[in-house]
């Protein structure tokens, strides 16, 4: 349980693997080490509490970056798919129904894309239980979490296009080459 680690400096010091702890022999004597080295237990807690913002951050940008692929992809729907809207539209179709057609594309792209992230976290989560030599723990709230977020950007990204499919003139539209 304490053990050898490198320390902030690369020299080596004791510390303490909370990972490995699993009796009250154990517990007790984590909190021994804590009360004689509080400098370093501050430094381990630390470091514990600024990771998750940097895996926060990497999210985000992931996030943004599959927001812009998004929307470009739907951009170039749009405008593979002029005619497709224009002749819609000379029978008919309200931009409403355009703008409606769109989003909903937008969303479905997502939430296929997000089904598809969930099975491979599932999958993950479970190769490293087994085989990793750790616990993983994968909650019904980070996958609802997940899942609608896949939405929102969804939403957030596919508006632009679905706007601007639904704002084309039928005339210039059928004209498109």
């Amino acid at each position: 349980m304490i053990q050898k680690i490198k320390g902030e400096f690369g020299y080596e010091q004791s510390g303490v693997l909370f990972e490995t702890i699993s009796t009250k022999d154990q517990i007790k004597k984590a909190f021994e080490y804590i009360n004689r080295f509080p400098k370093q237990a501050l430094q381990i807690a630390y470091g514990l509490r600024e990771a998750p913002a940097s895996i926060k951050a990497i999210a985000g940008i992931s996030l943004l970056v599959g927001g812009i692929g998004i929307m470009n992809m739907m951009l170039t729907t749009v405008t593979e798919r002029t005619r497709e809207i224009g002749l819609r539209k000379s029978l008919g179709a309200r931009s409403k129904d355009i703008n409606n057609q769109f989003l909903l594309e937008s969303i479905s792209l997502t939430f296929i894309g997000g089904t598809l992230g969930i099975i491979l976290g599932l999958l993950a989560s479970y190769l490293i239980s087994n085989f990793g030599g750790t616990t993983t723990v994968v909650s019904l709230s980070s996958v609802l979490l997940a899942f609608f977020v896949s939405a929102g950007i969804g939403i957030i990204f596919g508006y632009y296009p679905a706007q601007r499919a639904s704002k084309l003139n039928p005339i210039e539209a059928l004209r498109y080459e």
